[in-house]
């Protein structure tokens, strides 16, 4: 769980919420806009090599337009981390989807509170202490723990 008095807000990217940060069409999307938090350094935002090589696969096929919007989030808002080996994601067999697995256990050993993506279905039933959040919801919770701070 996060306290409150928590500077250092830790969130794990899913592929598809970087995807949809890169191709939003709107500027206040959900995914954009926690996008938009890490670069300001509201939260941390970690996501691990075998995410970004999917995102840029699917932008590549679907939208080669919004490469540059990629690039620039990798730049400013992205901590890029090493895919977990073999004998880690071995540990939590059973967690999560198979496909997703690496995803769920590389968050867990970056020491990340919470993970957002859209297909929370596919991270279950998860891992102890790592919550799975919709964008939305975690736009929700992230102004939730804002608040906690103010002492006003």
């Amino acid at each position: 769980m996060i306290h409150p008095a928590t500077t250092d807000i830790r969130v794990f990217f899913d592929a598809d919420v970087i995807f949809a940060g890169c191709a939003s069409p709107r500027d206040y999307g959900a995914s954009l806009v926690l996008l938009r938090m890490a670069e300001i350094t509201l939260i941390k935002a970690v996501t691990s090599r075998q995410v970004i090589d999917e995102v840029e696969r699917n932008l590549l096929e679907k939208i080669p337009t919004a490469m540059p919007a990629f690039q620039m989030i990798i730049n400013r808002c992205l901590t890029v981390v090493d895919n977990p080996n073999l004998t880690e994601v071995n540990a939590y067999h059973g967690c999560a989807d198979v496909k997703d697995l690496p995803i769920l256990v590389c968050a867990r050993r970056e020491n990340c509170a919470l993970l957002t993506t859209n297909n929370i279905k596919h991270f279950q039933p998860g891992i102890p202490g790592l919550t799975v959040l919709t964008p939305g919801d975690l736009i929700l919770k992230v102004r939730y723990l804002l608040n906690g701070l103010s002492t006003l």
